[in-house]
């Protein structure tokens, strides 16, 4: 089936879609009028800060999803290996079967990094082609919440300073180009991490001390620890923060490996400790809730599985009164399916990390359109599928495999 048979064939959904409710579903799709979609190839995308995912059908559309950027060559063995055999021949409606398949049978490759971030962009490639194959955005797929846009946060880190580590001035200096872009709260990450945990000298309290003066005191501050402190240690940093500065929330204060450390935090600050960055599937995150005692989840739709997986975790922290503040580093297609995810859960968090455009990774040409950013506020994209258009001849022409 090409592009324009397939459109044609479509021309009867509308009609289906209005009389679905007489009828009684013990035929094929065809029978009702719905194409046959095939899956007829799976294909990774390398570039140098990214790794994109294309799920082509036999209907001439494609999707576009984003895995995670980490290890890129051996995400990409792993999609073209173990994803792309079981998606071929498929209908990408079949995304569960897909997803379940590719978990279980790849579970010896890793179930907390390479094979949750490899599966991560087929998922959200399949999503995105189901949403261009009804023409619907992918948040009314999933069940829409009604938002049309969301609140960010400008999050930024230590490491992209100029000559290295950002100085406590460069940090100020980049919160307020956040400010004067229309945010209300932002978030300095401090990327102490594991190798470096207890950090002597510790630059964190005049990195922050920089940034409240440099924003006044009305912009609401978060401070990201990125796993660098011993409970203790953490506590003593978080309420110094919070006493001198008003740090508002605190992420990830200590190794992701260590729940009843986290606990220990939870209990001890007055502010709410956020984490979820590090767990790549639901088991993850249903023990980093009832151990950890993490306030606020921070899911990844490219590091825990995509957004189907990211859907459950949704929906089981909901049941424990968690709200999810998504973890999105990323300007393209992973903050696009980040915001689809947002809306269509019911427990989406009243602000949302953006880090911005982010040129210095060389993404934005790679795309027809951008991600909306207005005065603080995150547009939910509208378009079918995830909301943004590759383009596709770049992409060929500049990608690395």
């Amino acid at each position: 089936m090409n592009r324009k048979q397939f459109f044609r064939t479509l021309g009867g959904v509308g009609a289906y879609f209005t009389g679905v409710s007489s009828l009684n579903f013990t035929q094929p799709l065809s029978h009702y009028g719905l194409p046959e979609v095939k899956i007829k190839a799976v294909k990774p995308y390398i570039f140098k800060k990214a790794t994109f995912v294309k799920v082509e059908t036999d209907a001439g559309i494609s999707g576009w999803g984003e895995a995670d950027h980490d290890l890129p060559k051996l995400t990409a063995q792993v999609i073209e290996e173990l994803c792309a055999p079981i998606c071929l021949g498929k209908s990408p409606f079949d995304s569960t079967e897909i997803w379940q398949k590719i978990w279980f049978k790849g579970e010896d490759a890793g179930s907390t990094g390479l094979l949750p971030g490899a599966l991560a962009g087929v998922d959200n490639a399949l999503w995105d082609v189901k949403g261009k194959l009804l023409g619907m955005p992918v948040h009314q797929l999933l069940g829409s919440n009604g938002l049309e846009k969301i609140r960010g946060y400008g999050s930024f880190g230590r490491s992209e300073g100029k000559n290295g580590l950002r100085t406590p001035e460069e940090m100020a200096a980049t919160a307020v180009e956040f400010i004067n872009e229309g945010f209300s709260t932002i978030k300095a990450r401090m990327q102490i991490r594991q190798l470096n945990v207890d950090p002597d000298p510790d630059p964190t309290y005049e990195i922050i001390k920089a940034v409240r003066q440099a924003i006044g005191d009305q912009t609401e501050l978060f401070v990201d620890f990125n796993n660098g402190y011993t409970p203790s240690k953490a506590i003593a940093m978080g309420m110094r923060l919070y006493e001198h500065f008003n740090v508002t929330a605190i992420e990830e204060p200590v190794s992701q490996f260590n729940y009843a450390g986290l606990a220990q935090v939870v209990e001890a600050l007055p502010i709410p400790v956020m984490a979820g960055e590090h767990e790549f599937n639901k088991w993850q995150m249903r023990d980093l809730i009832t151990i950890g005692q993490a306030d606020f989840i921070n899911a990844d739709v490219i590091k825990c599985a995509g957004i189907s997986e990211c859907l459950k975790v949704a929906h089981m922290a909901y049941a424990f009164d968690r709200y999810i503040m998504a973890h999105n580093a990323r300007p393209t297609l992973a903050c696009a399916a980040t915001l689809q995810l947002l809306a269509a859960i019911p427990n989406a968090a009243r602000v949302q990390e953006f880090a911005g455009p982010r040129p210095e990774l060389g993404l934005d040409t790679l795309f027809k359109n951008a991600i909306i950013s207005e005065n603080g506020y995150l547009m939910i994209p509208q378009a079918p599928g995830l909301g943004l258009e590759p383009d596709e001849a770049r992409m060929e022409k500049e990608k690395l495999n």
